[in-house]
């Protein structure tokens, strides 16, 4: 069969490279201090609650790996034995694109890509290094989200939705949060896949008594996505191997075996069996870069929970997931493993432009796609996305929506 790749792309992971002062130039005061770059030798770092953190190698985005570098790596074709800092090369300077929206329209029209969920970066550290201290935390996410706002809008042309990020170590103050993105025009935004800490300690957030907030989001109509973030587990592995550094770049085999997707099967699970996806049956949740090969693993044990306790599940965990939640495999995954649990209607592309473990370009996808014919090229490359964001969709076909049976990519 020959692939059909004309259906219009959106695009459910891209990122932004955020400016050096992203964290810092809404900041009030008295926080401040607690947020730093500091300068080792020729490399910049940047240090919370004076901890410097090396997770993201360049804070500052100004020298990057180029869109794709680590392309043969992910994809599975490196018999050199090439290391990711070897493919990675002497880097780019940062591309226009990735700091502002007028050079990403322009991008994404090149890339023949109609929208795009647009990520922070810079973001994924900050509530793992700042999760000693939850006010600062809500601080700098509120900052952050000032930034973003005055930057890149939330809803830039209906075809650049950036995503503000919800920190809900305090309800009140992730409440207050939800209400100032939506005053100003979000349509999308992001929770770390975590638990949080709070005045009363670590908790999962779909505990109910985070339930105001997760009230609100359902009445909002707000989809959210669970993305990829600095891993909460690293202090436990840590401990297998002692770390020289925490950069992906020197990431040990052993390392990126054990860190694994534990982080988005547990927020999943807690969001099913702590109720929150029963309480509140409208909320829209996609797992975004967090690949799909956890799913059926996943599946599995819920099964056989449900087996041994069903009179803990109003309803079948099975059931909750394919209503409420939306998977967005590794470009180079399979996405097969997401159709055969979720279904189709819930699978979603992402390139992760302009990351080096993304792809160059979005339609780079077609020389991995596993043969979706017409219709399932329309739902995986974009509709399903417009599906979860609530916007309509771009196949002609009325057949294509809502289809009744479940099929593999192949089929």
């Amino acid at each position: 069969m020959t692939q059909f790749t004309e259906a219009p792309i959106f695009d459910a992971d891209q990122h932004m490279y955020e400016t050096p002062d992203a964290l810092t130039k809404f900041l009030p005061d008295e926080f401040k201090p607690k947020v730093q770059f500091v300068q080792m030798g020729r490399h910049t770092r940047i240090a919370i609650l004076n901890k410097i953190t090396d997770y993201m190698p360049n804070p500052t985005f100004e020298r990057v790996a180029r869109p794709g570098a680590h392309e043969r790596f992910y994809s599975g074709h490196n018999p050199e034995g090439l290391s990711l800092r070897e493919m990675s090369g002497r880097g780019i300077d940062c591309p226009p694109a990735a700091r502002n929206p007028e050079d990403r329209i322009i991008e994404l029209n090149a890339q023949d890509v109609e929208s795009c969920l647009n990520y922070p970066t810079l973001a994924n550290l900050v509530e793992h290094s700042a999760a000693e201290d939850p006010d600062l935390t809500a601080a700098i996410i509120h900052a952050l989200n000032q930034w973003m706002l005055e930057h890149w809008g939330f809803a830039h042309e209906n075809r650049i939705y950036s995503t503000p990020v919800l920190t809900l170590g305090l309800l009140d103050e992730a409440r207050r949060e939800l209400e100032y993105i939506l005053e100003n025009g979000a349509k999308v935004a992001l929770i770390k896949p975590a638990p949080v800490n709070g005045y009363k300690g670590w908790r999962s957030p779909a505990m109910p008594e985070f339930d105001p907030f997760w009230r609100d989001v359902e009445s909002a109509g707000l989809p959210i996505v669970l993305h990829a973030s600095q891993p909460p587990l690293q202090e436990y592995i840590d401990k297998w191997e002692p770390p020289t550094t925490s950069s992906a770049f020197e990431m040990s085999a052993f390392k990126w075996t054990a860190l694994g997707h534990r982080e988005i099967a547990d927020m999943l699970t807690s969001l099913i069996c702590h109720g929150t996806l029963t309480r509140f049956p409208k909320l829209r949740i996609a797992s975004v870069e967090n690949g799909s090969s956890w799913i059926k693993p996943l599946f599995d044990d819920l099964q056989a929970t449900y087996n041994k306790m069903p009179q803990n599940f109003p309803e079948h965990p099975h059931d909750v997931f394919r209503r409420n939640i939306w998977v967005s495999p590794f470009w180079e995954g399979s996405v097969a493993d997401v159709v055969q649990t979720v279904g189709w209607d819930k699978v979603l592309f992402g390139s992760d432009w302009p990351h080096p473990e993304g792809l160059e370009t979005p339609r780079g996808y077609f020389h991995y796609a596993e043969g979706m014919d017409r219709r399932r090229t329309y739902d995986f490359m974009g509709d399903n996305a417009r599906r979860f964001m609530g916007l309509p969709i771009a196949n002609p076909d009325p057949d294509a929506v809502n289809p009744p049976v479940l099929e593999t990519a192949g089929a």
